[in-house]
């Protein structure tokens, strides 16, 4: 259902302007995009003041992805747009961090329900970022706006 052939969008975004320079690449992008799975390298140029991950790249790394899986996911009946994002910072993040976005069946049998009956849904998911030792280095809240396209 990809607008853009799975094999072509997985070199875009590695390719990507903000994700290159940051060094974040996608591990894993499956073909139906109920998962996405994500990595960062600490490098000199994605470190903060403090020798850390630069915060700005932390959230790079999680911005688009529940957007993008739920345009792909739902299809060109939808609109999907981020509407909101929260950032807690749990840990100073070191060494390679990654991040793993998955939607459910439910989450999207939910989504199209409420679309039945409301103009909108502003559905709220949580990602987290992990350092190698799988502890959480940050929690990013994002609140997407959906609603069926016009007839």
């Amino acid at each position: 259902m990809s607008f853009i052939p799975k094999s072509k969008l997985l070199k875009l975004f590695n390719f990507w302007p903000p994700f290159f320079a940051s060094g974040i690449r996608i591990k894993k992008l499956s073909s139906d995009f109920r998962a996405v799975d994500v990595e960062m390298k600490l490098r000199f140029w994605n470190t903060n003041y403090v020798g850390t991950h630069y915060g700005g790249s932390l959230y790079s790394m999680t911005d688009p992805f529940y957007m993008l899986m739920l345009i792909e996911i739902l299809g060109p009946e939808y609109v999907v747009w981020d509407k909101a994002a929260t950032i807690h910072f749990k840990r100073p993040g070191k060494g390679v961090v990654s991040a793993q976005f998955r939607i459910s069946q439910h989450q999207i049998d939910e989504i199209k329900n409420i679309l039945e009956t409301h103009p909108k849904y502003e559905p709220v998911f949580t990602v987290h970022v992990l350092d190698s030792d799988q502890k959480v280095v940050c929690e990013v809240i994002k609140t997407l706006h959906i609603k069926k396209k016009k007839e």
